[in-house]
């Protein structure tokens, strides 16, 4: 019935698995996050650098302009020429300033016009077509100097009205950008290739980060599909300092703790078994006991008077364990939960091991034991549950006396040694295996299991006393030798548990 459902999930899982898209690997995207941040970088200084050139070129063409026809000198020459409508002197004075306005025949020229037409009358070069009548020249022939400039045009110019003659003249001076243009070209080419390079580059770096980030990445993800899988045998070696190291030594932290985590399930899970298992049986037991003298009685009225009150007696007796049992569970079971309470109160620890002594001491009598007590002077009062405490003693006491042969000897010890209060019960009883040592305080665990049923024991002692015991911030400690005796020791801290 369980199989079905599994194997539909872990088909569906291989189908969802199956559909799911390829994904991109982290290096890809490394190189790909690289090329555009290369791209991007060199595209926004590319466009900087020529905004830049343009601006630079653009200033310095006009700002030359300025400087050089604001000199007197220049400006009173070409007034005298333009007095004596003598445009080629005109001419000759401005070849004389060519160098400081940068008047070549290839890019800038100057030219002279006429005031009213703009028409060409002498200049470095004579355009084929004449000249354009440009917004700075319309702007000189109204009178205006013409300085403005059109970032969309393919010139830059400057025209200029001088007064004299019969219809004055224009000095005009355009550069058509050319040198410009090529700076930004050889910027440009010289983009293309540092991207060239940065690409190469962007190879190389990644390459390196794949080693020093996807690798460990890889091997972390490798470690996690086996952890999913149930192997945590796998640990991911990583002694870096970096994000990366933190990562794998959490990951090896967080594999241990999980593989713990399933251990304690598993060994939970195997106790709950057993535990459950000991509780069938050890109640199975006494129920057939009671069944079985039950019917007995039922089925045979005429059973001797004798016959019958025994009979009785062991069905009482087993009712009795019975019930013993389920208050034991009961017990554990609320210890479990946290929902038992406790009393926490200062009371005298020498008198309720005085009081253990002498409410167990008819019981070792009756077995004819040596029953001792000695306790160390000056013990002091004790903060605790004073009943719980007597309960683990008795239960102490009582394990002695049962598992020690009739006239044996079992001694009681009290004292007190930095900041903790101790009882100890030592016996020449029939001792522990070695192997079985660690169990005692198991739930059902018995040294001698036939032996334990005929005196009443459950099993559960123990593992109740421990839980006061830990309840009071003490501990319990148990030394024995199969067939020499025990010596189980309580320790309770004099203040009693912090959380009390």
């Amino acid at each position: 019935m369980d199989k079905g459902p599994s194997k539909r999930k872990g088909g569906d899982a291989g189908r969802a698995r199956a559909a799911s898209p390829k994904l991109v690997s982290l290096y890809t995207k490394l190189v790909l996050i690289i090329f555009v941040l290369i791209i991007a970088l060199m595209v926004v200084t590319g466009v900087f650098l020529t905004r830049g050139v343009r601006s630079f070129y653009t200033d310095d063409f006009y700002e030359q302009m300025q400087e050089v026809f604001a000199s007197p000198g220049l400006a009173e020459d070409l007034r005298d020429g333009a007095a004596a409508d003598d445009y080629e002197h005109m001419a000759a004075i401005i070849r004389t300033y060519a160098g400081q306005l940068g008047i070549d025949s290839g890019t800038r020229n100057f030219h002279i016009l006429s005031g009213d037409t703009g028409e060409w009358l002498a200049g470095s070069t004579q355009p084929e077509n004449g000249i354009e009548i440009t917004p700075n020249i319309i702007t000189a022939i109204q009178g205006g100097n013409g300085y403005s400039y059109d970032p969309d045009a393919s010139y830059m110019d400057v025209a200029l009205p001088v007064e004299g003659g019969r219809a004055g003249y224009i000095i005009y001076v355009v550069d058509n950008k050319a040198t410009m243009t090529s700076l930004n070209d050889q910027l440009i080419s010289i983009i293309v290739d540092a991207l060239i390079v940065g690409l190469v580059i962007s190879v190389l770096l990644c390459l390196l980060l794949a080693r020093a980030i996807t690798a460990p990445v890889q091997d972390l993800t490798r470690a996690a599909e086996k952890v999913a899988g149930g192997d945590f045998t796998d640990k991911v070696e990583n002694d870096s300092k970096d994000e990366i190291g933190v990562l794998t030594r959490t990951f090896n932290n967080m594999a241990v703790q999980l593989e713990d985590t399933l251990d304690d399930l598993t060994k939970s899970e195997q106790m709950r078994r057993e535990f459950v298992a000991n509780v069938s049986h050890e109640l199975r037991t006494p129920i057939t006991s009671v069944r079985s003298y039950a019917e007995t009685l039922e089925d045979e009225p005429d059973m001797p008077e004798d016959t019958r009150r025994r009979f009785l007696e062991v069905i009482l007796n087993e009712s009795d364990r019975m019930t013993k049992i389920v208050q034991d569970l009961l017990t554990l079971s609320r210890f479990d939960a946290g929902s038992i309470e406790f009393s926490f109160a200062e009371f005298s620890f020498e008198k309720s091991v005085r009081d253990v002594y002498n409410a167990m001491a008819m019981e070792a009598q009756a077995h004819s034991h040596n029953f001792v007590l000695q306790i160390e002077p000056g013990l002091p009062s004790i903060r605790g549950d004073r009943q719980r405490v007597e309960q683990v003693l008795i239960n102490m006491v009582s394990n002695a006396i049962k598992y020690t042969r009739d006239g044996g000897q079992i001694e009681i010890g009290a004292g007190f040694r930095d900041g903790q209060v101790w009882c100890s019960v030592r016996d020449n009883g029939i001792g522990i295996p070695a192997e079985d040592t660690t169990k005692v305080f198991d739930r059902f665990y018995r040294v001698d299991k036939a032996r334990s049923r005929e005196s009443g024991g459950t099993g559960l002692g123990l593992s109740i006393a421990q839980e006061i015991v830990t309840r009071h911030g003490g501990r319990m400690e148990l030394q024995s030798r199969l067939g020499h005796g025990t010596l189980i020791t309580v320790w309770l801290p004099v203040e009693g548990p912090r959380d009390a």
